[in-house]
């Protein structure tokens, strides 16, 4: 596997996106410095704890802008993320529960850390240095997010860090050997950075002791008009990909790489939604909406550095994501399962496409793929993957 060292300084910028953001700093926060080294913080509380008797924590981490993000121990869960819109109000971006017991009750990976292989795996089995491994199948035929008890669902081990300009928690978690039917310990680390900058930065790192496939994501579950607040069909999305992996009537990748091009999964410049999700189109049709891996534009001077991947807009708050990473794809999906049947943060009935997630990524089922981007972890390398989401505000 690839070791992803990423230079942030080399990170791509929009023409003017530092001036912009500058201003938009001044006009809705107008933090000086002396006040943003008093509003950055940290902390940790209690959170519960889950039926086999381990206490779950939580940790807060805020910067001067306001911008919030709580995150627990049970799954690495981002529980809630708050940013302000242009009139500077903060609101929930992310999906999810109040409280511990919802999540260990039913949860569709709201906000988790996923592993140890985002994404699907068909029949649940792969074959490595010529032995086969077998999964659980957990999502129709296939194998998805981990297994039955994946990263998601386990308590994992936090201590939070500090710097001048960023606040953060360090999550790790010991996989042993033949957990969910993968081979070899696995030690993965997963830290969350919030920035001064309003960048929140997502670190992964793993070691192995045996050969053994590898694909760490995070689930959040966004709708940036605020959590409730209805469908995301009216938000838009661009998508720096010029193709994508058709998949076939289970989700699973046909092999193929397909240009977007006149197709509804061309998003490369800021498109709604909701614009074609509706189109005649077996893709579509197959994944009730968009659940697709996407194939990252790169270049080979782009190896192993972050690169523009994706950005949403809501038009309504303002609010504005944009993601960068190192991974060669981000799977786009609309929200096609979410139904009414769950009850969320402060009530809120969560329907039909009210969230969207953006999970960056190896392609899925690589280990069956031998043509895909290799996702397997040997003894002597080291697994480095980075996200950042930077949050924004259109004016």
């Amino acid at each position: 596997m690839s070791n992803h060292n990423a230079d942030p300084s080399r990170r791509p910028r929009r023409p003017g996106a530092a001036f912009t953001a500058a201003l938009t700093l001044l006009a809705v926060w107008g933090c000086a410095p002396k006040e943003a080294a008093m509003s950055r913080s940290v902390t940790q509380a209690a959170f519960g704890t889950t039926p086999d008797g381990e206490a779950v924590e939580i940790y807060t981490l805020k910067n001067p802008h306001g911008i919030e993000v709580r995150a627990m121990t049970y799954g690495g869960i981002i529980v809630s993320l708050k940013t302000p819109d242009r009139s500077g109000a903060l609101g929930d971006i992310v999906l999810g529960y109040d409280d511990l017991d919802h999540y260990v009750a039913n949860s569709p990976y709201f906000g988790a850390i996923i592993g140890r292989y985002g994404n699907r795996i068909a029949k649940g089995h792969f074959t490595l240095d010529g032995q086969t491994y077998t999964l659980a199948v957990n999502n129709g035929p296939n194998a998805l997010h981990g297994g039955l008890k994946g990263f998601d669902k386990r308590v994992w081990n936090a201590h939070s860090v500090q710097t001048d300009s960023t606040v953060g928690v360090v999550f790790q978690y010991h996989s042993r050997d033949g957990e969910e039917g993968y081979p070899g310990n696995l030690d993965a680390q997963v830290t969350y950075t919030l920035k001064d900058d309003d960048e929140l930065v997502i670190d992964y790192y793993a070691t192995t002791d045996k050969a053994t496939p590898v694909n760490l994501t995070q689930h959040s579950y966004f709708n940036l008009a605020g959590d409730g607040s209805g469908d995301v069909l009216g938000q838009e999305l661009m998508i720096n990909a010029d193709s994508y992996t058709p998949v076939d009537s289970t989700l699973i990748p046909t092999g193929e790489i397909a240009p977007v091009a006149g197709t509804p999964f061309d998003f490369r410049k800021l498109t709604a939604i909701g614009a074609r999700i509706g189109d005649d189109d077996q893709q579509l049709k197959d994944g009730g909406g968009y659940d697709h891996n996407f194939v990252l534009n790169r270049t080979e001077a782009d190896a192993g550095k972050l690169v523009h991947a994706a950005e949403a807009v809501d038009p309504k708050s303002g609010r504005t994501l944009d993601v960068y990473t190192t991974e060669p794809g981000i799977q786009f999906y609309s929200g096609n399962f979410l139904d009414g049947t769950i009850t969320g943060k402060g009530g809120h009935v969560y329907g039909h496409r009210n969230a969207f997630c953006l999970e960056t990524q190896h392609f899925p089922d690589s280990p069956n793929e031998p043509s895909f981007p290799s996702t397997i972890l040997r003894p002597d390398q080291e697994y480095r993957s980075e996200t950042v989401w930077k949050f924004g505000v259109q004016r």
